[in-house]
């Protein structure tokens, strides 16, 4: 929670004791489900929550903004984005569905009313326009951005236009070359100043 005060100063009470109390629910759930690996559920706030909060640095969601988290493993970036942005409704999409019930139960537990849920691959699902997709991309990124691409809505209200916002790591120099469209690559070290956000990065496209 330090990390998050640190970075994020200014947050409502009910913010914070929501922060707080993933903490918990992560631990009782993971102990059950294993949706994060069990050496790295103790580095829960820097390496899940505050990673998800670096989408933040690149964009703040106006209220009223349609998000879809696409492969949310166990509710990332979705749950703690949808905590700072109470105003904008988020639409969480796995394909495992033990991983979305860990998901709807901190979703459930925490009160969130921005937030719904989707056990489903993005290729079976019907063709809802979202303003922004978020996703902790294990694919490569023109992959990507080709299952992303018929979601987007053409209707633009936030200061980016609309588009795939995607956390990765490491060299992504021949991955962006491959991708079309407009790009922005922002490090998160530039914001982040522990050592685990050395190669973590924030890369958009717009669709």
């Amino acid at each position: 929670m330090e990390l998050i005060n640190k970075y994020f100063p200014g947050l409502s009470a009910e913010q914070l004791d929501r922060f707080a109390g993933l903490d918990a629910l992560y631990h009782d759930w993971n102990s059950k489900i294993n949706v994060i690996s069990r050496k790295d559920i103790d580095n829960l706030y820097e390496h899940h929550v505050l990673h998800s909060l670096g989408i933040a640095q690149v964009i703040r969601f106006r209220p009223d903004t349609r998000v879809m988290d696409l492969g949310t493993g166990g509710g990332f970036p979705g749950i703690p984005l949808a905590i700072l942005f109470p105003e904008v409704q988020f639409h969480l999409v796995d394909s495992v569905g033990k991983k979305i019930r860990v998901c709807n139960e901190v979703i459930a537990a925490l009160g969130l009313q921005n937030v719904t849920t989707q056990q489903t691959r993005a290729e079976e699902m019907k063709r809802v326009q979202y303003d922004f997709i978020v996703s902790r991309a294990v694919m490569p990124l023109a992959d990507l951005v080709k299952i992303c691409r018929p979601f987007i809505s053409r209707k633009h209200h936030n200061a980016l236009p609309n588009g795939l916002i995607a956390l990765k790591g490491g060299e992504l120099v021949h991955e962006a070359a491959a991708t079309k469209g407009e790009k922005l690559i922002t490090s998160l070290s530039d914001y982040f100043q522990e050592e685990y956000f050395k190669t973590k990065k924030v890369v958009y496209v717009q669709l």
